[in-house]
Protein backbone atom coordinates (compact mmCIF):
# COMPACT_ATOMS: atom_id res chain seq x y z
CA UNK A 1 0.00 0.00 0.00
CA UNK A 2 1.48 3.40 -0.76
CA UNK A 3 1.82 5.77 1.99
CA UNK A 4 -0.85 8.35 2.45
CA UNK A 5 -0.05 11.99 1.53
CA UNK A 6 -0.26 14.57 4.61
CA UNK A 7 0.66 18.02 3.74
CA UNK A 8 1.96 19.87 7.07
CA UNK A 9 0.10 22.40 8.10
CA UNK A 10 0.89 25.74 8.97
CA UNK A 11 -0.03 28.89 10.58
CA UNK A 12 1.45 32.77 9.68
CA UNK A 13 0.64 36.09 10.63
CA UNK A 14 0.50 38.52 8.36
CA UNK A 15 1.08 42.16 10.57
CA UNK A 16 0.59 45.79 8.72
CA UNK A 17 1.35 49.44 9.87
CA UNK A 18 0.90 52.43 8.33
CA UNK A 19 3.68 54.57 8.65
CA UNK A 20 3.64 58.25 6.40
CA UNK A 21 0.54 56.86 4.62
CA UNK A 22 2.55 53.76 3.23
CA UNK A 23 1.79 49.98 4.81
CA UNK A 24 4.62 48.54 6.40
CA UNK A 25 4.66 44.70 6.86
CA UNK A 26 6.26 42.97 9.93
CA UNK A 27 8.64 39.94 8.72
CA UNK A 28 11.45 37.99 10.04
CA UNK A 29 14.45 37.01 8.80
CA UNK A 30 15.60 33.42 9.77
CA UNK A 31 18.25 31.16 9.27
CA UNK A 32 17.30 27.89 6.55
CA UNK A 33 19.07 25.25 4.86
CA UNK A 34 18.78 27.77 1.77
CA UNK A 35 20.58 30.70 4.18
CA UNK A 36 19.09 33.93 5.35
CA UNK A 37 15.63 34.25 4.40
CA UNK A 38 12.81 36.46 4.95
CA UNK A 39 9.33 35.28 6.52
CA UNK A 40 5.78 35.95 7.57
CA UNK A 41 6.10 34.86 11.08
CA UNK A 42 4.76 31.47 10.84
CA UNK A 43 4.81 28.05 11.91
CA UNK A 44 3.55 24.34 12.24
CA UNK A 45 0.75 23.50 13.79
CA UNK A 46 1.21 21.51 17.20
CA UNK A 47 -0.78 18.64 18.51
CA UNK A 48 -3.86 20.02 20.64
CA UNK A 49 -3.94 23.67 19.06
CA UNK A 50 -6.33 25.14 17.57
CA UNK A 51 -5.59 27.15 14.02
CA UNK A 52 -5.57 30.64 15.64
CA UNK A 53 -3.85 29.51 18.62
CA UNK A 54 -1.09 28.29 17.12
CA UNK A 55 -0.95 31.75 14.73
CA UNK A 56 -0.93 33.64 18.29
CA UNK A 57 1.53 31.17 19.56
CA UNK A 58 4.23 30.93 16.93
CA UNK A 59 4.13 35.40 16.39
CA UNK A 60 4.74 35.49 20.09
CA UNK A 61 7.65 32.77 19.21
CA UNK A 62 9.46 34.40 16.54
CA UNK A 63 8.23 38.05 17.18
CA UNK A 64 8.40 38.63 20.74
CA UNK A 65 5.06 40.19 20.05
CA UNK A 66 1.70 39.33 21.49
CA UNK A 67 -0.69 39.08 18.40
CA UNK A 68 -4.28 39.35 17.75
CA UNK A 69 -5.85 37.51 15.18
CA UNK A 70 -8.68 39.49 13.71
CA UNK A 71 -9.09 37.52 10.24
CA UNK A 72 -8.16 34.93 8.12
CA UNK A 73 -6.50 36.29 5.35
CA UNK A 74 -6.35 32.88 2.91
CA UNK A 75 -5.91 29.00 3.11
CA UNK A 76 -2.92 28.48 0.56
CA UNK A 77 -1.26 25.11 -0.76
CA UNK A 78 1.90 25.18 -1.66
CA UNK A 79 5.03 22.65 -2.13
CA UNK A 80 8.65 23.57 -1.34
CA UNK A 81 10.94 22.68 -4.35
CA UNK A 82 13.59 20.37 -3.80
CA UNK A 83 14.52 16.81 -4.36
CA UNK A 84 11.80 14.37 -5.09
CA UNK A 85 12.71 12.71 -1.66
CA UNK A 86 12.59 16.18 -0.10
CA UNK A 87 9.65 17.55 -1.42
CA UNK A 88 7.30 18.85 1.33
CA UNK A 89 3.39 20.35 0.48
CA UNK A 90 2.39 22.92 3.14
CA UNK A 91 -1.19 23.91 4.06
CA UNK A 92 -0.83 27.64 4.99
CA UNK A 93 -3.83 29.23 7.21
CA UNK A 94 -2.88 33.21 7.22
CA UNK A 95 -3.90 35.36 9.95
CA UNK A 96 -4.10 39.51 10.34
CA UNK A 97 -4.23 40.99 13.17
CA UNK A 98 -2.41 43.05 15.63
CA UNK A 99 0.57 43.27 17.82
CA UNK A 100 1.84 44.91 20.88
CA UNK A 101 5.55 46.09 21.16
CA UNK A 102 8.07 43.73 21.71
CA UNK A 103 8.82 42.29 24.75
CA UNK A 104 12.60 42.88 25.25
CA UNK A 105 13.23 40.21 27.35
CA UNK A 106 11.79 37.38 25.62
CA UNK A 107 14.28 35.54 23.28
CA UNK A 108 13.19 34.60 19.56
CA UNK A 109 12.90 31.30 18.60
CA UNK A 110 15.67 29.42 17.48
CA UNK A 111 17.24 30.67 14.24
CA UNK A 112 14.93 33.88 14.27
CA UNK A 113 17.71 36.38 13.66
CA UNK A 114 15.78 39.18 13.59
CA UNK A 115 12.40 41.11 12.93
CA UNK A 116 11.67 43.89 10.42
CA UNK A 117 9.06 46.21 9.01
CA UNK A 118 9.37 46.26 5.87
CA UNK A 119 7.33 48.44 2.81
CA UNK A 120 5.96 46.42 0.03
CA UNK A 121 7.97 47.62 -2.36
CA UNK A 122 11.26 46.89 -0.37
CA UNK A 123 9.78 42.99 0.47
CA UNK A 124 9.28 42.67 -3.64
CA UNK A 125 12.72 43.75 -3.98
CA UNK A 126 14.04 41.55 -1.99
CA UNK A 127 11.90 38.25 -3.15
CA UNK A 128 14.74 36.33 -4.20
CA UNK A 129 15.41 35.96 -0.57
CA UNK A 130 11.61 35.11 0.49
CA UNK A 131 11.33 31.71 2.30
CA UNK A 132 8.95 30.69 -0.50
CA UNK A 133 6.10 32.26 -2.57
CA UNK A 134 3.73 32.54 -0.11
CA UNK A 135 5.24 35.33 1.34
CA UNK A 136 4.52 37.97 -0.98
CA UNK A 137 1.41 36.16 -1.74
CA UNK A 138 -0.17 36.38 1.77
CA UNK A 139 0.63 40.06 1.90
CA UNK A 140 -0.81 40.75 -1.70
CA UNK A 141 -3.55 39.11 -0.34
CA UNK A 142 -3.48 41.19 2.64
CA UNK A 143 -3.76 44.46 0.32
CA UNK A 144 -6.36 43.35 -1.62
CA UNK A 145 -8.56 43.72 1.27
CA UNK A 146 -8.92 39.61 1.60
CA UNK A 147 -10.59 38.91 5.20
CA UNK A 148 -12.77 35.95 6.41
CA UNK A 149 -14.03 35.66 10.01
CA UNK A 150 -12.59 33.57 12.53
CA UNK A 151 -15.91 31.68 13.36
CA UNK A 152 -14.79 30.11 9.67
CA UNK A 153 -12.25 28.25 11.67
CA UNK A 154 -13.49 25.86 14.38
CA UNK A 155 -11.76 23.66 16.42
CA UNK A 156 -13.91 21.10 18.10
CA UNK A 157 -12.98 20.23 21.67
CA UNK A 158 -11.66 16.98 21.24
CA UNK A 159 -9.06 18.61 19.71
CA UNK A 160 -7.47 19.44 23.04
CA UNK A 161 -9.12 17.04 25.52
CA UNK A 162 -6.39 14.26 24.74
CA UNK A 163 -3.72 16.83 25.06
CA UNK A 164 -5.41 18.52 28.63
CA UNK A 165 -5.52 15.32 30.48
CA UNK A 166 -1.36 14.82 30.08
CA UNK A 167 1.28 16.55 31.75
CA UNK A 168 3.87 18.12 28.78
CA UNK A 169 0.53 17.86 26.32
CA UNK A 170 1.07 14.24 25.13
CA UNK A 171 0.06 10.83 26.11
Amino acid sequence: MPKRWKPRVTVAAVVSRTVDGRPEYLLIEEHTPEGLRLNNPAGHLDPGESLVEAVVREALEETARAFVPEALVGVYLARQQGSTAHETTYLRFAFTGSVGEADRARTLDTGIVRTLWLGVEAIRERRALHRSPLVMRCIDDHLAGRRWPLELLVADPSVHARFAAAPGGEE
